[in-house]
């Protein structure tokens, strides 16, 4: 699938979100630029269907179709939006998701799950407290189990400190399964990456003032 922005803006004078356009696709992880609190969480709701913008126009495919690319695209972590409690038990939320996947959602079937991707030790530890590797990484999975979902949008992973190479790693990792992934995150995020990561793609500078890296990552194995 390819969603594609075009100069969507929000709120009283575009200051939500200025003009901005990008484009996300299948098998490919594209890193979104955004600043301001709230600026990554609206653009985030627009490129994955759940608001609609005051100017500018959404495309799925080449076409307008919002509620089909609400159902194909998770959000994940977008602040006061997406994002779990923090004070809720991993396992609670763990639990919580499974059952938006349409999995058995008790407490075991959560644990079980922790143990097959070597996260038992999370268990009960709130999941503000889990480091931010394996917070993105949890809810990615849970979120790929979603059915019908091809895309995901992921939501300022840098607010959760850490290695910015640890997250975008994981973004081309969902990438090379197959789906397509738009990351928003802050500019010093991107700096870091574009200086130390020889496999970043090179910045371009679109006339909202928002910047976009892509990168077509090898299949997974």
């Amino acid at each position: 699938m390819r969603v594609e922005l075009r100069e969507v803006a929000k709120g009283r004078k575009d200051l939500a979100l200025p003009p901005t356009s990008l484009s996300f696709r299948t098998g490919r992880a594209t890193l979104a630029i955004a600043e301001t609190e709230q600026r990554p969480t609206v653009l985030g709701l627009i490129a994955s269907g759940r608001m609609r913008p005051d100017g500018g126009s959404v495309l799925l495919d080449g076409a307008r179709a919002a509620r089909t690319l609400r159902h194909k695209t998770a959000l994940i972590d977008a602040p006061d939006v997406s994002d779990p409690p923090p004070n809720i038990s991993t396992v609670g939320m763990v639990s919580e998701e499974l059952m938006f996947a349409g999995r058995l959602a008790d407490p075991i079937s959560a644990r079980r799950w922790l143990d097959e991707h070597d996260l038992r030790s999370y268990s009960r530890v709130p999941i503000g407290d889990v480091p931010a590797t394996d917070r993105i990484r949890m809810l990615l999975e849970l979120s790929a189990l979603r059915p019908g979902v091809e895309g995901i949008v992921l939501v300022s992973p840098d607010r959760h400190g850490g290695d910015p190479h640890a997250w975008w790693t994981l973004a081309r990792e969902f990438a090379g399964r197959g789906l397509a992934v738009l990351v928003i995150a802050g500019e010093a995020a991107a700096t870091l990456l574009t200086e130390t990561d020889p496999l970043a793609p090179h910045r371009r500078l679109v006339p909202s003032g928002i910047r976009l890296r892509g990168t077509r990552p090898k299949a997974s194995r």
